[in-house]
Formats: structure tokens, C-alpha cells, sequence
């Protein structure tokens, strides 16, 4: 029997992909972001090569397994939403079993790198996140409480903490703002998805906020959220962490962020809450590429 290797490498392809699309790599991609932010941030010096490398890449492996682990918890709503359901398990392109192993390969990588190559606290500080995201947020909050993704941005605010402790080795105050900061730009970053997505949410029963409080009381929050995230962002220039050159960014990111809040909640515009859910990831990249570039100048 002739094998064709054109077809071989079709499907050689095509599971590489799956497997790919496993891991989120665009949202891990903002995520191992921030923490590399996070440690150029933590030292006035250069950074220790190992601890930028194996730091990076212990992040990225633990948050891509987390990402997996979301898959397989996710399966059955993601098979019935127009969002999700072209993901690789509601298709069929990887079993569960595969997935499951593809995890814990991902996660124990992770453990190994970060133990061996950086420390043991941001080892033990990347498990924990690992294990709020993909078990305490995915597999109860997410299913339990309207609030599922203000508590569990816990998790996702971790990582440039993560990136901080990878070259200090300990936690600091500034470390947590930049926590705090993501913290509070989660909810309204994802309410704005979930406003647009309100009708799929209700048919599989995952209680988010315009789904269990109506899409009104939801724009107000975001507003609400918006204001309070564009108060915290001032807080590396408060405690002189940061310069005026990040003041001044960061105060025109936030107006343009309050600006679609407000477009948001007085305008019946179909299409504003995606262009909010967009902006809002444009603000975090923005936002902590003025931290890194307002580190390196002079004050």
C-alpha cells in the first residue's frame, strides 16, 4: 500500500495545529507579555539571561497547559456556541484523553523549568494560578456565581508577578500593582465579550453578568470598573514607580477606555461591544509597554 506523504503531512499539519489551538496562544501571548514586563520592571539592571529565558518559558508552558485544561472542562458549552465551536475537542481534531495527557506534559515541563532554572516561590506562585484558572475558576466559579470572572482574574492577574518574583525571587509591592491592575481591567475587558455573547451564555447555562443581571446593569459595571481601572493604572506614577511620560499614557488610554465604556452604555450600537472588548486588549499592551519604556528613562 502507497502512502501518500503529501496527505502525511496534511495531517501532520493539521494535529500540530489542534494541538496549537489547544493552548490559546494569543491569549497566553498577552499573558508571558506581561510577565516579561514584569521583570524588566523588577531589577534597574539587565536581566539574568536564565531568568528571562527559562522564566518566560515555564510561564507560557504552565499557562498553556491551564489553557488545555479549560478545553476539556469547556467541551460541552464550546460545542454549542458560535465562539467556541469550531475549537479542536467540540470538533473532534483531539480527544480528551490526548488533551489530558498534553497537559499534564505541559504542566509538569513547567514545574521542572521553573524549579530547576528560576526558584522555587515563582514555581510554587505559577502552580497556584495554574490551579485557580483551570480548576477554581473554570470547573466551579465560572458554572457558580455572576462574579465568576472578577474572582478568577485572580489568576489571570498573576503573571507579572510571576515575571517579577522569576528575577527577584521575592514579592514586591510593585509587583503587586501590576497584579491589581489586570486584576481590575479583567471584568470589564470580558463583560464586554460576554454582552455580545449574552444569548450563548443563557443557552448553556453559564451564569455571566448580562445573563443572570441583564445587559444594562452589565454596561454600567463596565463603566464603573473602567473609571476605577483608570484610577489604579495612576498608581506606578503615585508611588513613583513610573514617570510622567507613563502618566501621560496611561492617561489617554484610560480616556479612550472610559470613552467606549460611556459609547457603551448610552449607545445601542450592536458592534460596541466588541470594539470595547478589542480596545480594551490594545489598552493592556499599551499600558505595560509604557511601564517597560518609562523604566529606562530618566526621572
Amino acid at each position: 500500500m502507497r502512502i501518500d506523504s503529501s496527505s502525511v503531512a496534511q495531517v501532520s499539519q493539521s494535529s500540530y495545529r489542534a494541538y496549537l489551538d489547544l493552548t490559546k496562544p494569543r491569549v497566553v501571548a498577552l499573558l508571558v507579555f506581561t510577565a516579561v514586563v514584569g521583570m524588566f520592571l523588577a531589577t534597574p539592571v539587565g536581566i539574568p539571561w536564565h531568568a528571562l529565558f527559562f522564566g518566560s518559558l515555564g510561564i507560557w508552558l504552565a499557562a498553556s497547559c491551564a489553557a488545555v485544561i479549560n478545553h476539556v472542562l469547556d467541551r460541552q458549552a464550546d460545542a454549542r456556541m458560535a465562539r467556541t465551536h469550531r475549537r479542536p475537542l467540540p470538533t473532534g481534531s483531539v480527544g480528551v484523553r490526548q488533551s489530558l495527557i498534553f497537559a499534564a506534559i505541559l504542566g509538569a515541563l513547567s514545574m521542572v523549568i521553573l524549579l530547576v532554572w528560576v526558584n522555587v516561590l515563582t514555581a510554587i506562585l505559577t502552580l497556584a494560578s495554574l490551579v485557580g484558572y483551570a480548576v477554581v475558576y473554570t470547573a466551579y466559579l465560572k458554572r457558580a456565581t455572576p462574579q465568576n470572572i472578577v474572582i478568577g482574574g485572580a489568576a489571570g492577574a498573576a503573571p507579572p508577578v510571576l515575571g517579577w518574583v522569576a528575577v527577584t525571587g521575592t514579592l514586591d509591592p510593585h509587583a503587586l500593582l501590576l497584579f491589581l491592575i489586570v486584576f481590575v481591567w479583567t471584568p470589564p475587558h470580558f463583560w464586554a465579550l460576554a454582552i455580545h455573547r449574552v444569548e450563548e451564555y443563557a443557552r448553556v447555562d453559564i451564569p455571566m453578568l448580562p445573563v443572570t443581571h441583564g445587559v444594562a446593569f452589565t454596561r454600567v459595571q463596565i463603566l464603573l470598573y473602567t473609571v476605577l481601572l483608570v484610577v489604579v493604572s495612576l498608581l506606578p506614577y503615585i508611588t513613583r514607580m513610573s514617570g510622567p511620560v507613563y502618566l501621560v499614557g496611561a492617561g489617554i488610554l484610560g480616556a479612550g477606555f472610559i470613552a467606549y465604556a460611556v459609547a457603551l452604555l448610552i449607545s445601542p450600537r450592536s458592534d460596541l461591544p466588541m470594539r470595547t472588548f478589542g480596545y480594551s486588549i490594545t489598552y493592556l499592551m499599551a499600558l505595560f509597554a509604557l511601564l517597560l519604556v518609562d523604566h529606562y528613562l530618566p526621572h
